[in-house]
């Protein structure tokens, strides 16, 4: 304990004692503070570089996604575009964020999002060069895929980024939380020094310090046990406003963070799986178009007729006012329509029998699910054997759960190959690599996504006998 030098009188005891009080006291403000600035400002770059890193997070995904679309699509030419301008922007980003960061694996991340840049430049450079060469469309999307999937890669990375600095800004935390034992050991030292002295200024300083300092800790842990919501009350310690503010502030701007991008990876998968979803058909409605045609100038009326109201139900069905879910009996009357105009274009060759459970066909069901799957069977099991081929489609339901099945006697696979597809259909897959089974994958992956674990998938085939796709999931009975 501090021992004071023999002195005359009490007087100017006391007053060395008061100068020692508030020099102690004069100590514990200008610790807090300096604590406080410092992770203020640590605490403030990071949620700055997430902001940015967010922000050009959006701008690589659509804006040059969209643009060299524009261009491979012919809706605007190479040199009017401003693919390049847009590239400079994201590289100066990069650097911004860079020159702000500290963390030698953020900064490396942010090195080779910077490689992949340059990577994208060059594709972009080769996409001008076949451009100006007029290289076939084919050669152009190849090199558009190629942009995509760099797009994606640097996506990837600024979503890396994204999370370590968050993860940064819980080690801040931490550090506040250490940075609040240290101010109350200190607090408890100095209040046990001053007993002595003062029984009143000991008892002050235990009201205006010890309280907000155990709100803090309070609200530290409970930020570091993943409560977001927890929030603390402003002391009105002058030294510990701010520190309390900003700790509200991170809480706060953490949730948003979470729940935005939470938000922005359902509707970027939701945007996807639409994406595919319009890509179905497309083929399909310039064949139907010309049967109609050439049935007419056949002068087959009754045809005519029966492959319209099919091909106007098909659509009906296919748009469905913007809805995801249909009923059981819709889907089926859309894949009805479906095989009714293929069996006028391949009389020859296909049959086909439709045996769904009447009990099921009002059940929900997430809609576009079967027709992919019988465009399938068709086109890569029938047309690939000689002679008349039969497609049977099957719906039951199973305790809560509904299977259907569609089966085909085309020219099936081997086991090789049925094991590649099964590889190829992943979520994982390049969708470079899909070719022939993209109606395989695009089904799987919009259940997966929608059904989740509850859905089950199963590809059988034998080469030359023919080929049964079968999934199960819940029944549900939404609002369609």
């Amino acid at each position: 304990m501090f021992k004071f030098p023999r002195m005359r009188s009490i007087e100017r005891k006391l007053k060395t004692s008061y100068m020692v009080i508030i020099a102690v006291m004069i100590l514990i403000p200008v610790m807090t503070m300096a604590s406080s600035l410092i992770q203020t400002a640590w605490y403030d770059k990071i949620i700055t570089n997430v902001s940015k890193t967010n922000s050009l997070n959006q701008r690589v995904r659509m804006d040059i996604t969209n643009e060299i679309w524009d261009i491979v699509a012919g809706n605007k030419k190479f040199k009017d575009g401003v693919q390049y301008a847009m590239i400079n922007s994201i590289r100066d980003s990069l650097n911004d964020i860079m020159s702000t960061t500290d963390v030698v694996r953020n900064r490396q991340l942010l090195t080779v999002a910077g490689r992949a840049v340059g990577t994208l430049t060059s594709y972009v450079d080769r996409l001008g060069d076949q451009i100006s060469r007029n290289e076939p469309v084919e050669e152009n999307e190849k090199i558009l895929d190629e942009i995509r999937g760099v797009v994606a890669l640097i996506s990837d990375i600024l979503q890396d980024f994204t999370v370590l600095e968050i993860e940064a800004a819980a080690r801040t935390n931490e550090r506040i939380k250490a940075m609040v034992w240290i101010l109350t050991a200190v607090q408890v030292f100095v209040v046990s020094c001053v007993a002595g002295f003062a029984v009143f200024a000991q008892r002050s300083v235990s009201r205006s310090i010890n309280r907000p300092i155990r709100e803090l800790e309070r609200l530290s842990t409970a930020i570091a046990s993943g409560n977001l919501d927890a929030r603390a009350n402003i002391p009105g310690v002058f030294e510990l406003d701010n520190l309390t503010i900003n700790l509200n502030v991170m809480a706060q701007k953490i949730r948003e963070l979470i729940d935005e991008n939470i938000r922005e990876q359902k509707n970027l998968q939701k945007s996807e799986m639409k994406a595919l979803q319009a890509q179905i058909t497309p083929h399909f409605l310039y064949n139907t178009l010309d049967t109609i045609v050439w049935l007419a100038e056949e002068g087959k009326k009754d045809q005519v007729i029966d492959v319209t109201r099919a091909f106007s139900n098909f659509f009906r069905v296919s748009l469905s006012r913007g809805k995801e879910w249909i009923t059981v009996e819709e889907e089926v009357s859309h894949v009805r329509s479906y095989l009714t105009i293929q069996k006028i274009r391949y009389r020859d060759i296909l049959d086909y029998s439709l045996d769904v459970d009447p009990q099921i066909l009002s059940s929900g069901i997430l809609k576009l699910v079967l027709q992919p799957l019988v465009e399938n069977a068709l086109y890569h099991g029938i047309k690939n054997k000689r002679g008349r081929g039969y497609i049977s489609i099957r719906g039951s339901r199973e305790g809560d759960r509904l299977r259907f099945t569609v089966t085909d006697d085309g020219i099936g696979m081997s086991e090789e190959r049925l094991a590649a597809v099964l590889t190829q259909i992943q979520d994982t897959s390049d969708p470079e690599d899909l070719n022939d089974v993209y109606g395989l994958y695009n089904v799987t992956r919009r259940m997966r996504l929608y059904y989740g674990e509850a859905f089950q998938f199963k590809v059988t085939s034998t080469l030359k006998e023919g080929t049964e796709v079968t999934f199960i999931l819940p029944e549900v009975f939404p609002d369609v």
